[in-house]
């Protein structure tokens, strides 16, 4: 008979998740709220909760001042773009490291790993003369690879987890029955592993959404994406915060919303083969 739980204890983490969650959704709370501000009460001391003059004036500015649709088919088409390549990529790559592993399997996902502390400065100057030599700067395909080669590491280190919970037994009778290696991974491998792909898409995806670094450094007009859109709102005048929260908010709307829909599903990922 399981033990359960004394009521204090469940009450206290109960609070303690609420106090987290509460800390976590504040400043996105505080950044829609400013968005509909104007820049005078953005800055007023004490900060106006509610009690202030509701406008949609910021949201009408970033609309006439920036293309948004622009930069959010960009900021689509980079982060798909970048999940599907890194999956090509990572899928036969964590297949191999998890069903024909070799002494140096280890060493190799730690290398892998590693390459993930190093600030990206510090690839910048190569990179980008690479791209300046051959006409990649300002590229969505060109930005498209260094995101999902950013995020590679992580990609084959999610599938790897979630693939060394699959039986080997199961692979080696689908190869009994005849099957090559490509159809064990598509018909037998992918369909037992779709909980532990999906969150590492969802994953991928959030993380090439919010990809600053590259997009400010490697694009300027026809390949910015949504975080080209924000930083524009930074100016040697100062930063208009109340803008700066309308762009901000949009930016991460689509974002936001495929999240909250997806939060099931990228739970029952994450959790894949915790328990047997």
């Amino acid at each position: 008979m399981a033990r359960r739980t004394p009521l204090p204890r469940m009450v206290g983490n109960s609070i303690a998740a609420w106090t987290v969650g509460f800390l976590i959704f504040l400043p996105v709370f505080w950044m829609v709220l400013t968005s509909f501000k104007t820049e005078a009460d953005a800055f007023a001391i004490p900060p106006q909760f509610l009690f202030f003059d509701w406008t949609l004036e910021n949201y009408e500015t970033v609309q006439e001042r920036s293309n948004y649709f622009h930069h959010a088919w960009n900021s689509i088409f980079l982060s798909v773009g970048a999940t599907i390549f890194g999956l090509l990529i990572a899928i036969p790559a964590a297949w191999a490291m998890a069903f024909a592993p070799t002494k140096r399997t280890k060493d190799t996902l730690l290398w892998m790993l590693s390459t993930k502390m190093m600030p990206p400065v510090g690839a910048l100057v190569p990179i980008y003369l690479i791209f300046r030599d051959t006409g990649l700067l300002d590229n969505r395909w060109g930005l498209l690879v260094v995101l999902a080669m950013g995020n590679l590491p992580i990609v084959v280190w999610m599938l790897y987890t979630y693939f060394k919970e699959i039986p080997k037994d199961i692979l080696e009778a689908a190869r009994m029955d005849g099957a090559i290696l490509w159809r064990e991974i598509i018909y037998v491998l992918l369909p037992m592993a779709v909980p532990g792909i999906a969150s590492t898409v969802l994953l991928n995806v959030i993380l090439a959404w919010n990809e600053a670094f590259w997009t400010l450094n490697l694009t300027s007009r026809e390949a910015a994406p949504l975080t080209m859109f924000i930083a524009a709102y930074s100016s040697p005048e100062g930063l208009f915060w109340a803008k700066l929260s309308a762009a901000s908010t949009l930016a991460i709307a689509p974002i936001l919303i495929i999240g909250w829909f997806s939060q099931r599903q990228l739970v029952r990922g994450l959790t894949f083969g915790a328990v047997k």
